[in-house]
């Protein structure tokens, strides 16, 4: 099964410069939750911007780049969305796209899950989510993520497809 997870702002942005533009400490440890133990896919930008891999994942990254070498020794590397998603269907467990905006985009068709926070304030950014379609995924868990203590108003929320 192929899901996504995804912070986005009201607006649908969810970074600038390659770059997360809010710190929220209850989605991260959400999104640690969620992915810990499976695998994660992600575009090479996202890869490039990670500081150090991600514990308890195996990170899979696609690129356009024939002759691309990951920063990090373990990372497998595919060159088409279709590639890594047919990798994917070989598996009896869930994977998680993490991002960027062109990877969801690329592998938007093929995900039948998406966790999504959905942050109640416009951020100026310039990656966005893509829009979620009601004729292919419907809302199939909302839950409150914040409280008085956080900075910004947050759900977490579960589309599943139709």
């Amino acid at each position: 099964m192929l899901a996504m997870i995804v912070a986005r702002a009201s607006n649908g942005v969810i970074g600038k410069d390659n770059k997360l533009i809010w710190h929220i400490s209850k989605d991260l440890q959400h999104f640690k939750l969620l992915t810990s133990g499976h695998v994660i896919i992600m575009g090479r930008k996202t890869l490039d911007s990670l500081p150090f891999l991600l514990p308890k994942r195996e990170h899979w990254v696609i690129t356009r780049q024939e002759d691309y070498v990951p920063p990090y020794e373990g990372v497998r590397v595919f060159h088409s969305p279709e590639e890594a998603v047919a990798e994917a269907n070989k598996l009896n467990d869930m994977v998680f796209c993490i991002g960027g905006a062109e990877i969801y985009k690329s592998l938007m068709p093929y995900a039948d899950r998406l966790y999504v926070t959905e942050i109640y304030k416009e951020y100026d950014g310039d990656a966005l989510f893509p829009p979620i379609r009601a004729d292919e995924f419907m809302e199939s868990v909302r839950m409150t993520g914040s409280d008085e203590t956080d900075e910004v108003p947050f759900d977490f929320v579960i589309y599943s497809r139709i």
